[in-house]
């Protein structure tokens, strides 16, 4: 059985509509193929690297100590056959919170490794998939930021795979957001099938 990582970044809880992408795609994955096992950002207690936190940290890569508590997040990342990102478009990129968890998962080591020619990605991931739900119409655009980041941690970490799902244009004037939010649905389920054995 292969291990699934859900980061769920969904800040609004039962209101967000990138929950509902979260939603269509899990109900279409295989379980008896796929063990899944959720990290609500929102409970985690996450904490930015910074002051006396950032500088334990340091002290404890330093000492290659990677099988203290505080790698738990990267090793369970790094060992995950799949993982599914969800998170609202906020501020041309996502939530604060995601970015906090992702410094914490970045570990020299644990999810990446780096020699004489650079950094390369050291994670087991088949597919790294980010599902999403934008107010406005930002698909290609500069001014969109998460789904290009993550697209690059794709490659940082290793992963086979970047896939996004993101349903666009919910809050522009004359789109209908039932309409949009159940493509994206169809899209995200879609997606889930085809990675079923």
């Amino acid at each position: 059985m292969k291990e699934v990582l859900f980061i769920d970044c969904c800040i609004r809880g039962e209101q967000s509509r990138t929950a509902k992408l979260a939603e269509a795609f899990f109900s279409a994955l295989d379980p008896a193929a796929y063990h899944v096992t959720t990290l609500s950002l929102m409970e985690e207690g996450l904490r930015p690297l910074s002051g006396e936190f950032f500088q334990a940290r340091q002290e404890l890569l330093e000492q290659k100590a990677f099988d203290h508590p505080r790698f738990a997040y990267a090793h369970q990342f790094a060992q995950a056959d799949l993982v599914v990102v969800a998170a609202p478009f906020w501020d041309l990129g996502f939530p604060a919170l995601l970015k906090i968890y992702i410094e914490n998962i970045s570990v020299d080591g644990i999810t990446f490794g780096c020699n004489e020619e650079g950094c390369y990605g050291i994670c087991k991931g088949s597919h790294l998939i980010f599902l999403t739900s934008r107010g406005g119409f930002y698909e290609g655009s500069e001014m969109e930021q998460g789904s290009r980041y993550l697209a690059a941690l794709k490659e940082f970490f290793g992963f086979g795979e970047y896939v996004c799902i993101a349903a666009e244009g919910l809050d522009a004037d004359g789109s209908d957001p039932t309409v949009i939010l159940e493509a994206a649905c169809g899209r995200a389920n879609a997606l889930a099938k085809s990675l079923n054995p």
